[in-house]
């Protein structure tokens, strides 16, 4: 077994066992073991929708109260719109009033981030950790257990029902 099937089988069964509600303790060491994926920008233009690619590898912001995550209630999960991975549980999901879907935390390890001065004031932006691709910024001023908001443009995630199959990550 090479070390690429090693880190698909670790995924999926990081996924699964997410899926299946197994407590995140269980699942945390292998859910830190997530890879870069490398692709160029051309590569992604090629597979993704335009809006989508620009919001992910351009680092634009769709507009507020334009995706239709804002009304999605079911159980589920939200994956990286260009690689599949798993970054939200709808039990993170919330309903922040500012047009974007609201997370309180992301799945562990599946999330990088870094520090966004395109404002002038430092902000805490954030990418799928597995593709790089931008998803939102992250606030202070969420609902407990957190006290964050995990801030997500809906263009960049693909919501997945409980009971559903996860597509395969895109490689």
């Amino acid at each position: 077994m090479n070390r690429r099937n090693l880190l698909i089988g670790l995924i999926t069964a990081t996924a699964a066992a997410s899926w299946q509600g197994i407590s995140s303790a269980a699942t945390t060491a292998v859910e830190t073991i997530v890879r870069p994926l490398k692709k160029s920008k051309a590569e992604w233009q090629k597979l993704l929708p335009p809006a989508a690619y620009g919001v992910l590898f351009e680092e634009d912001t769709e507009h507020p109260n334009s995706s239709p995550l804002n009304s999605e209630h079911r159980s589920g999960v939200f994956i990286c719109a260009a690689c599949n991975l798993s970054l939200f549980s709808s039990n993170a999901k919330f309903d922040s009033g500012t047009g974007w879907p609201s997370f309180t935390y992301p799945i562990e390890g599946h999330i990088a981030k870094k520090t966004d001065y395109k404002l002038v004031f430092p902000r805490t932006e954030y990418h799928c950790a597995r593709c790089g691709g931008h998803q939102g910024h992250v606030f202070d001023d969420g609902p407990k257990p957190t006290g964050q908001r995990w801030c997500n443009n809906g263009v960049a995630l693909k919501f997945i029902p409980k009971g559903t199959a996860l597509p395969a990550l895109r490689m």
